[in-house]
């Protein structure tokens, strides 16, 4: 089986995928600490867990999961939400799941670490052709907005 080596659509439909993907999980987490959860109340799970500083890291998180989903769904300020979820991540990793050993199933790491690479790589790619940015990525001055 042939597989295109420099096809003009693999890298930005890659990129499509894994940003929408990504940012549809993140909205759903943040989301989900807005109303499922409360922000109170993930406060207070935070705390449990031994997050220091835990309602002001509650409510970081969970904008950064809801603003920075919407960024990546949309491709709009998408390096900067990456790099927010990141190391939204990797504190979650450092804090809470880090100590619990690899698998999910534990509560471990392991998807969590999956997410944080994947929202890296959309920090260090950039959103790619098909987002809102996309098109701005090429003109002098708006590579910010990627």
């Amino acid at each position: 089986m042939s597989y295109p080596q420099n096809s003009t659509l693999s890298a930005p439909l890659g990129l499509l995928l894994l940003r929408v993907g990504l940012g549809v999980v993140f909205l759903m987490h943040g989301l989900q600490k807005f109303n499922e959860w409360t922000l109170a109340g993930t406060a207070e799970n935070f705390r449990q867990m031994g997050v220091p500083s835990a309602e002001l890291a509650a409510t970081v998180a969970a904008y950064a999961e809801l603003v920075g989903g919407i960024a990546l769904i949309v491709g709009l300020l998408s390096r900067f939400a990456g790099l927010v979820l990141a190391l939204d991540m990797l504190g979650a990793i450092y804090f809470v799941h880090g100590s619990q050993g690899f698998f999910a199933s534990n509560g471990g790491y392991e998807s969590v670490l999956v997410l944080g690479l994947a929202s890296l790589a959309v920090f260090l790619l950039g959103p790619g052709r098909f987002a809102i940015a996309g098109g701005l990525d090429d003109r002098r001055g708006w590579g910010i907005l990627a």
